[in-house]
């Protein structure tokens, strides 16, 4: 039996939630002989159908209760006492509880808390200083989201890189180019019908680096582009400079923050863009990127941290703290219809090779191998 951390799947909407979800729906595509349980904290029930290998195992207790008691007052109780007797425990989010099983997997999505520590939340940066060492040090062995990630641990804390596999995302097939729905997008997310927009995505906090995309937008529509710039995604934090930019910059009629999207809103985001700015200090993957060029929409990113690795050749890469490079960048994708066509018929490529199924099977055998 395999127990999986499946909580931030029922927490998240975005980010970690959508990778844990995807990659279990993936499981549950390709493995009909492994036993499995999903472990969620904070509820009593889950009533989702799932295949005949996999039950649900859940506790009342929060995840900030069960953090409280197992990484501050140091309780050691253990998870099987949620989940029953399991072979291997798979930690999904940075974090590794107690437990008796003699096998663990931990998956780091990233050290941004490390690497740009002005963009985290002084308290989580101290909870994740003092964790996320600890559990990479107790697996039995780790799973990075990109090569980059990897390095990062391998450069911070040591950790011997045999310990550590990159498991890449992949992007589900619903993101396509989807044209239709543009009107319909458009009017659901209050977005003007008659201008072309960029389109961004990810938690509203300061690694997103949104105040200077919202600066760069001023620097376009000042040169005589008449677009808009559509950020979607749910409040972060340290956000106040974010939406101060926006007044700051005069940028208040064209700056459309949309809050969290509905996941099956996103292909008709993409695809209804000018093109996708994803110009972040630091991510550990980027799935954004993929996503966008799977819907036919170029991208501008940053040559940072996991982003290149991801982007490979189908996007334009900048440093994120350059904004006459950022505004540039976007200039070319708005402006140069050539380039445009080579990087969509590039980033379909690109995006085409990441799928879940993939990730699925290679997870598969990492469990069998450390079983």
């Amino acid at each position: 039996m395999i127990a999986i951390d499946y909580t931030p799947a029922y927490e998240q909407g975005a980010g970690i939630g959508r990778y844990v979800r995807e990659l279990t729906a993936a499981l549950m595509r390709v493995d009909e002989q492994t036993n499995y349980t999903l472990f969620v904290a904070g509820t009593t029930h889950i009533d989702t159908p799932v295949p005949q290998n996999f039950r649900w195992k859940t506790s009342r207790l929060a995840p900030v209760n069960l953090a409280r008691l197992w990484h501050r007052l140091h309780i050691p109780l253990p998870i099987e006492l949620f989940t029953g007797k399991v072979e291997l425990f798979h930690a999904t989010d940075f974090v590794l509880p107690p437990m008796r099983a003699k096998a663990s997997i931990l998956t780091v999505h990233d050290l941004s808390f490390v690497k740009v520590p002005e963009t985290t939340s002084p308290a989580l940066k101290r909870y994740l200083d003092n964790v996320v060492p600890k559990s990479i040090k107790r697996a039995t062995h780790v799973l990075a989201d990109s090569q980059a990630t990897k390095d990062d641990m391998v450069n911070i804390y040591g950790t011997p890189a045999d310990k550590i596999t990159v498991l890449y995302s992949g992007v589900d097939q619903r993101f396509a180019h989807d044209a239709s729905q543009n009107n319909t997008i458009r009017t659901k997310y209050k977005i003007p019908q008659d201008r072309p927009y960029i389109f961004s995505v990810g938690t509203v906090q300061p690694r997103k680096n949104y105040a200077r995309l919202i600066q760069s937008l001023a620097q376009l529509r000042a040169k005589g582009h008449d677009v808009c710039l559509v950020i979607a995604g749910g409040k972060g934090w340290l956000d106040d400079p974010i939406y101060e930019s926006i007044q700051s910059s005069s940028m208040r009629d064209y700056v459309h923050m949309i809050g969290f999207a509905d996941d099956s809103d996103l292909p008709g985001l993409y695809s209804s863009a000018i093109c996708t700015a994803f110009p972040s200090l630091y991510e550990g993957f980027g799935l954004p990127i993929l996503e966008s060029m799977a819907c036919g929409t170029p991208v501008v990113t940053s040559n940072v941290s996991s982003l290149p690795e991801v982007a490979g050749d189908a996007g334009l890469t900048i440093n994120p703290y350059d904004l006459d490079e950022l505004t540039n960048a976007l200039e070319q994708l708005i402006t140069d219809v050539e380039l445009r066509d080579m990087l969509i018929a590039k980033g379909y490529q690109q995006a085409a090779s990441f799928t879940w199924e993939r990730a699925a099977r290679e997870l598969i055998s990492i469990y069998q191998r450390i079983i």
